[in-house]
């Protein structure tokens, strides 16, 4: 007997374990990005290895083991939630094989300056071009996993949403148009709405289906926020793109709404956790894996602070103004990513993964290490870029003091980010550790479940 149902369930495996080794290498390139800040670094070495390179690096590491582990949660979820296997395993290993063929090369591709120059969308044309055959077949395999399955519920049509949005939404980032406002204006069609639109609608798909089995709750109690869910992301996550119409020419109007509407899309998921919460006093089942309600609840935590509260506060116009590109928008890019994604991703693993080990209850103590080392700091470290952001905007935009004496004032403050980065790194060296040699705990009960449906298999 397995702690999984379906087979193909373990398709999703490799997804996780290659997103886990990305997301150790995107931190390791995030910390040299500090060093460029914190130290003046011989010019021999900035010619080698530039900066604009290294952020490159950075941030399509991010949004690859991001989006690898939406591929690989979806993949695991959607069995249980169709009561079937994946239509075909085969498209999902060829799919993975293609996307990560695409994201090495890209990888490899900046360090010989093979980019297309646009921030967070480098990545040439024939790339991004297997990219879109790779969200095709994802697309393919979660559709026909639905339309052949025998029971419907309103979490699969989220899911297939979401996903097919993400796709939709790349598209508009592969031109290149002539004029640099029009330009602007489509890339941050991929970024914000990607963000704030895509990933937001399969975070809460993901999310309801973990509380679901986590507490056992009845379905009916989490269902009820993803409707409003569906509702407030495409409300306030079309509206909220306004926000970053600061540059292009937009009417004044943008930024108001925009900034507004944005601080608004963390909240269902809030309620949700609320809700639950509420609820878990009633539970017939106990939490079996406390480690996994604590991702939960920082993942909620995360998610209203870093991306709802903080992005509020400095997109308003009149500080926006000031703010805006500033080391304050990195701050805010930090926790928002980290709270809203970083955690969903490692709640997934750390639901999903024990379970393909056929663990029911597992051994969490170097886990909680990780899970509090990484979490503390990274809220550290989007205190101090908020800070030396703040320092940036008054000596720059308010005293009109040039950038590299500004700069100099602030390097203090990227030594200390320095540090924290390197702490945050040791806790997500243990985190991923501890998922790959994950082993059962001494009290794990005798049987592990063949079954994981119904909202009282938790199980888990």
């Amino acid at each position: 007997m397995t702690a999984i149902e379906f087979p193909s369930q373990r398709v999703s495996l490799w997804y996780f374990r290659i997103a886990l080794v990305l997301f150790i290498l995107q931190v390791i390139m995030g910390l040299w990005l500090s060093i460029n800040y914190a130290f003046t670094l011989p010019q021999a070495l900035v010619d080698v290895f530039a900066f604009n390179t290294a952020r490159s690096i950075h941030t399509n590491l991010l949004v690859a083991w991001m989006l690898l582990g939406f591929m690989g949660g979806t993949y695991y979820i959607l069995p249980v939630e169709c009561e079937r296997d994946l239509y075909s395993t085969r498209i999902a290993y060829l799919q993975l094989a293609i996307f990560v063929l695409a994201a090495v090369t890209a990888v490899i591709g900046f360090l010989f300056r093979w980019t297309r120059g646009k921030p967070l969308l480098e990545i040439p044309f024939p790339l991004n071009a297997l990219i879109v055959v790779a969200a095709l077949l994802f697309i393919a395999n979660v559709a026909m996993t639905i339309f052949t399955a025998k029971v419907r519920s309103a979490l699969q049509w989220m899911l297939l949403g979401g996903v097919a949005f993400l796709a939709v939404m790349y598209l508009f980032g592969m031109p290149f148009y002539q004029n640099l406002n029009t330009d602007y204006y489509y890339w941050w069609w991929v970024i914000h709405l990607w963000v704030e639109g895509a990933w937001e609608v399969v975070t809460a798909s993901i999310v309801a289906f973990i509380i679901m089995r986590v507490t056992g709750v009845d379905r009916k109690v989490v269902e009820k926020w993803l409707y409003v869910e569906t509702g407030l992301f495409l409300f306030t996550g079309i509206v909220g793109t306004g926000h970053h119409y600061y540059w292009i020419g937009a009417p004044d109007y943008w930024l108001w709404w925009g900034g507004v509407f944005s601080a608004l899309e963390p909240l269902p998921i809030v309620l949700m956790v609320v809700d639950t919460w509420m609820h878990v006093r009633e539970r017939k089942n106990p939490i079996i894996n406390p480690l996994t309600w604590y991702y939960i609840v920082g993942l909620a935590i995360y998610h209203l602070v870093g991306a709802g509260l903080w992005g509020f506060m400095h997109t308003l116009p009149p500080i926006n103004y000031y703010t805006h590109g500033s080391q304050v928008t990195v701050s805010h890019g930090h926790l928002a990513f980290f709270g809203a994604y970083g955690i969903l991703n490692l709640t997934i693993f750390y639901f999903a993964m024990p379970r393909l080990k056929n663990i029911i209850k597992y051994q969490d103590r170097l886990g909680r290490w990780g899970f509090w080392i990484m979490t503390i700091g990274m809220f550290l470290l989007g205190l101090v870029f908020g800070v030396a952001g703040i320092l940036q905007t008054y000596l720059e935009r308010f005293l009109d003091i040039g950038y590299s004496t500004a700069q100099i004032t602030m390097m203090f403050w990227f030594r200390i980010a320095f540090g924290i980065g390197v702490v945050f790194l040791i806790g997500v060296i243990i985190t991923v550790w501890h998922l790959f040699t994950i082993k059962p705990a001494p009290d794990q009960p005798a049987e592990t479940l063949s079954s994981e449906r119904g909202p009282a298999a938790e199980g888990i």
